[in-house]
């Protein structure tokens, strides 16, 4: 299968990749695409609407313009600068935002920012009766009805709304305006208080760096010790193969089946949706709600190998209890090439109206099947996974999280968010805190729940558990009613929600659940179990909250001190470069450049470290012409973002001799040459493999080893494997991370060298095999 979505945002994010999307995976932002110098309005008329501005400029409808007007009122973001739709200067986002205002519904309908298939699935959906009803309304009178109009009435306009112009109306309120349209639609999930006013969930994400079972299943069961997890237990899968997919399934399903909560709460392993339907076909039961993410146009969304066709299919197979979950967020079309010349907004926007179709797909599907038409179905915005190139600071986060939560209940859905950060931003530890604190107020559906705010597998920054705690006691959200109940049973807080003697013990909870197994040892000699599988899962690197500080929702005081050495640790690693001794050690070294000529350029423009020099162009031709056809795999070595995860000691030396002496075990001829790449992303390898083996019979490696993901507490690196047939290679362009397959958290603390050079022999021998 392709990359996930968190491949996919960390192949763009830290191998400069996203997850994550991981998190961004189609072809790059071209010259043709970008534009820095931005757009300028400098006089509009009194009354003027963008059409009549358009016409009194051009003479007649210009598509480029209409888009860039639409750019012009976002507030800035640096991934609408790239592009080169942001405004140059807030005179000319005013000018915008009052063209937008004074334009009518029925002209935003009239003339689509862009048209495929997915657009059509969109505008299908929209509600006719209702659609007419608002034509006639300006952006401007749409705006005031949200204001102020009570939430029956904005939902009887919503429906009839066009992405487009949800998208549009969000451009022209101030944060404060958001909050007051998000704090008053809601849309609650079927039979629950997830997504209601006054709510405010968690979704569990168990991540392990090596898929480890015990590592996920303490982290739910350490989630629960502080009361929370009430959504989904959710966990993004470090291999996707249908056996470890499934191995995962299980561990979770078996935790919420032993605590009687299955019917309550789904479990969910955030793989590919075709990898998961597989997974259920060979055993059926074995998953729940089933994810996918999904992009902003036809060409973008075939970036996760998915199309309009392929998940209308899998939305009307799903009938059961629990349907559909999807991950977005803005800039990860445009970071993929597929930005089209309109901005993150609405992008984001069109994400939610396939949302809004599919969920309308899976209610039909229910009726038909002759049960109650009660759809499962729910979005989470990933809002700040990619990195600075989207946006770099706490402003913009808090701005794209107002935004995307207001879209996403204008839809009618269901939207939670990942406020977070990725370690290259602008956005620190305790600013994560002013941000939940900014965006809260607009009660999203839900918040991420790890142990800490550090991912230990994604190494990116996010909400932990006590941050939960604390947004219930400022702001007194509660958790879906009968999870709260079965907090209680749990007796980690009491009948009147205050916390016990319990809380924050995952070893209680353990106790509870060897009882619940009809475990009769006794209580002693369960909790001592429990403390040395604690103490295990710790050694791998995995973090596990216990106790608290001052108050329940601080971190308890030596916990702390260690994820701020992490956080530290990581901006270390992340402006570190491999180092000329280092290089020179490495047997067989080429080393070549990118585009970036210095390392805040690699940081900030992540498509200059996509691109070889002119340099490393010619190098690369010659080592075709010395090669002479014989070689069939070609290592390539980049830093990333993390290039002391390549320099530490044990970690490619070893991995190197494994490698090769499996791959020619194996029938390969990997060429003795390594390739390393100062300042090189994933798509990098892409450009070496189209020199080194375009045009060439058979199937054709690159094997990119890359440093990436730094705050999990490791120096882990990846590895990226590509090997179409040389035909391929030999279509500028073609080869992407949809073909691409990854192994990832290789280190001496996490996947060792030895088994990371196993499994990327392994994989590459099934991506060959078909």
């Amino acid at each position: 299968m392709p990359l996930n979505r968190r491949d996919f945002v960390q192949a763009m994010m830290y191998s400069p990749f996203a997850l994550t999307l991981s998190l961004s995976q189609a072809k790059r932002v071209t010259a043709e695409e970008t534009n820095t110098s931005g757009v300028s309005i400098a006089e509009i008329h009194e009354g003027e609407d963008v059409f009549a501005y358009i016409q009194r400029v051009k003479g007649g409808f210009d598509l480029q313009l209409y888009r860039e007007i639409l750019g012009a009122a976002n507030a800035f973001k640096e991934g609408d600068q790239i592009i080169g739709v942001a405004a140059t200067d807030e005179e000319s986002r005013k000018n915008a935002r009052a063209l937008l205002e004074a334009t009518r519904i029925i002209d935003i309908n009239a003339h689509p920012v862009f048209k495929d298939k997915l657009h059509q699935l969109i505008t299908n959906r929209q509600s006719s009766t209702l659609k007419e009803r608002s034509a006639n309304l300006t952006l401007g009178a749409l705006k005031q009805l949200l204001l102020t109009e009570d939430e029956a009435t904005i939902k009887k306009v919503t429906s009839g709304l066009s992405s487009d112009v949800i998208g549009s109306v969000v451009k022209l309120m101030t944060n404060g305006e958001l909050i007051i349209v998000g704090s008053k639609v809601f849309n609650s999930l079927p039979g629950s208080q997830i997504g209601a006013r006054g709510y405010l969930g968690a979704r569990l994400q168990p991540n392990s760096p090596t898929d480890n079972l015990d590592d996920i299943f303490w982290q739910v069961l350490d989630g629960w010790s502080y009361a929370v997890g009430d959504v989904l237990l959710g966990t993004n899968p470090v291999s996707s193969t249908p056996e470890s997919v499934e191995a995962v399934e299980l561990v979770l399903k078996d935790i919420l089946l032993t605590f009687g909560v299955a019917d309550i709460m789904p479990h969910c392993v955030l793989s590919h949706i075709d990898v998961q339907a597989e997974v259920e076909r060979q055993n059926p039961g074995s998953t729940a709600l089933w994810f996918q993410s999904i992009a902003g146009s036809d060409d973008a969304n075939e970036t996760f190998d998915i199309s309009v066709k392929k998940m209308r299919d899998y939305a009307r197979s799903r009938t059961g209890q629990y349907g559909l979950y999807f991950e977005t967020g803005q800039g990860a079309d445009f970071t993929n090439g597929h930005s089209h010349g309109f901005d993150m907004v609405l992008h984001e926007s069109r994400k939610y109206g396939f949302a809004r179709a599919l969920t309308q797909d899976v209610a039909a599907a229910q009726k038909s099947a002759g049960k109650e038409s009660a759809p499962w179905v729910h979005l989470n915005d990933v809002a700040g996974f990619i990195g600075p190139e989207v946006f770099r600071t706490r402003e913009q986060l808090v701005r794209c999280c107002l935004e995307d939560i207001i879209m996403g209940k204008l839809h009618g859905l269901t939207i939670g968010l990942d406020v977070c950060s990725t370690l290259h931003m602008d956005v620190s530890l305790d600013d994560l805190d002013w941000c939940l604190d900014q965006i809260m107020p607009a009660n999203p559906a839900y918040l991420m729940a790890l142990p800490t705010k550090i991912d230990p597998m994604l190494g990116y920054l996010t909400t932990g558990f006590q941050d939960h705690v604390r947004m219930r006691e400022k702001f007194g959200y509660r958790v879906n009613n009968k999870m709260w109940g079965f907090f209680q049973k749990l007796a980690v807080i009491d009948a009147s929600g205050k916390p016990t003697e319990h809380f924050g013990d995952p070893t209680w909870v353990y106790l509870l659940y060897r009882r619940k197994k009809g475990d009769s040892r006794t209580n002693r000699a369960i909790l001592k179990e429990g403390r040395q599988k604690l103490s295990e899962v710790r050694g791998r690197g995995v973090f596990i909250a216990e106790g608290y500080g001052e108050k329940h929702s601080e971190l308890e005081p030596s916990l702390k001190v260690e994820i701020d050495q992490i956080y530290h640790d990581a901006k270390k690693s992340i402006w570190a470069e491999l180092t000329p001794d280092f290089i020179s050690n490495v047997p067989e070294a080429v080393p070549l450049t990118t585009q970036s000529n210095d390392r805040l350029e690699y940081i900030l423009h992540p498509t200059t470290g996509e691109q070889l020099s002119k340099a490393a162009t010619k190098m690369i031709r010659q080592l075709r012409n010395s090669y002479d056809e014989k070689f069939d795999v070609q290592v390539v070595i980049s830093d990333g973002l993390n290039a002391l995860s390549i320099m530490d000691e044990g970690h490619l030396e070893p991995f190197l001799k494994e490698l090769r002496q499996q791959l020619q075990a194996a029938g390969y001829h990997p060429a003795k040459r390594n390739i390393i790449i100062k300042s090189g992303r994933v798509r990098a390898g892409y450009r070496i493999g189209e020199l080194l083996f375009g045009g060439l019979s058979g199937n054709r490696a690159i094997l990119h080893i890359i440093g990436e993901r730094p705050g999990t507490g490791h120096h882990t690196f990846s590895v990226y494997m590509t090997s179409p047939l040389g035909s391929v290679w030999n279509q500028s362009g073609k080869v992407d991370h949809n073909i691409t397959k990854v192994v990832s958290g290789i280190a001496t603390t996490a996947l060792i060298p030895s088994k990371g050079a196993d499994e990327t022999v392994r994989i590459l021998h099934q991506m060959n095999a078909g």
